[in-house]
């Protein structure tokens, strides 16, 4: 894929990628992957938390992980070029995003540098898209939810779109995040877009519809 250095606004293809300790670690890390394959200059945060499900969800280091972004900020370095505005990026992924995030988010009481990061998106009116990893859900997580997304942020769920027909947990992966990516007006050739229903014959008047 080519891009140039800065998006039509000339804003630098940076994009701020936030893992958190919710299930689903191999969302952040597919994403640090195919973003790998662009120019976009990814800045990883990752929080402490992140860290436990990454041994416990998948086979690698931390230091892998880390190795996967152009640039990797500690969660308590609150100095950090992104926690500023005056840091341009496309905006922000947290991917996944647990509750705990998402809440803090939500009402700006932002404790480290992920959610601090978030927040500055938010205010500088750049896209926040927030991969919430959770379920079943109770009435606080759904008035978090709301609040956050009249701040500005989307809220997106890691649901699968089985129309695909992902032949792999991979395939089913990368289709979500290509959809993710499509909020950035990235496309990486990992969706399988729907082109309309397959044409089917005509019911014929009078008939029933078969049993089921």
């Amino acid at each position: 894929m080519t891009l140039p250095p800065t998006s039509d606004n000339g804003v630098p293809r940076r994009l701020i990628i936030g893992i958190t300790g919710a299930s689903g670690a191999v969302y952040g890390i597919r994403l640090l992957e195919l973003l790998r394959r662009t120019p976009i200059r990814t800045h990883l945060i990752l929080s402490q938390a992140a860290r436990i499900t990454l041994a416990h969800e998948t086979s690698l280091k931390v230091a892998e992980v880390e190795a996967l972004a152009d640039r990797v900020h500690a969660i308590t370095d609150i100095g950090a070029a992104c926690a500023s505005g005056s840091f341009r990026t496309l905006g922000m992924v947290v991917a996944p995003c647990s509750v705990k995030t998402l809440s803090e988010i939500a009402t700006g009481v932002t404790g480290n540098l992920l959610s601090r990061a978030a927040d500055v998106v938010l205010k500088e009116r750049r896209r926040l898209v927030l991969m919430l990893r959770e379920t079943p859900l109770h009435l606080g997580h759904i008035r978090s939810m709301a609040a956050v997304t009249e701040a500005g942020a989307i809220v997106y769920p890691p649901v699968p779109a089985f129309y695909a027909r992902p032949a792999s947990l991979e395939e089913m992966v990368d289709h979500t995040l290509g959809r993710v990516l499509d909020l950035f007006d990235i496309d990486l050739g990992t969706v399988r877009r729907w082109s309309g229903e397959r044409s089917r014959p005509e019911a014929q008047p009078g008939t029933q519809p078969a049993a089921r």
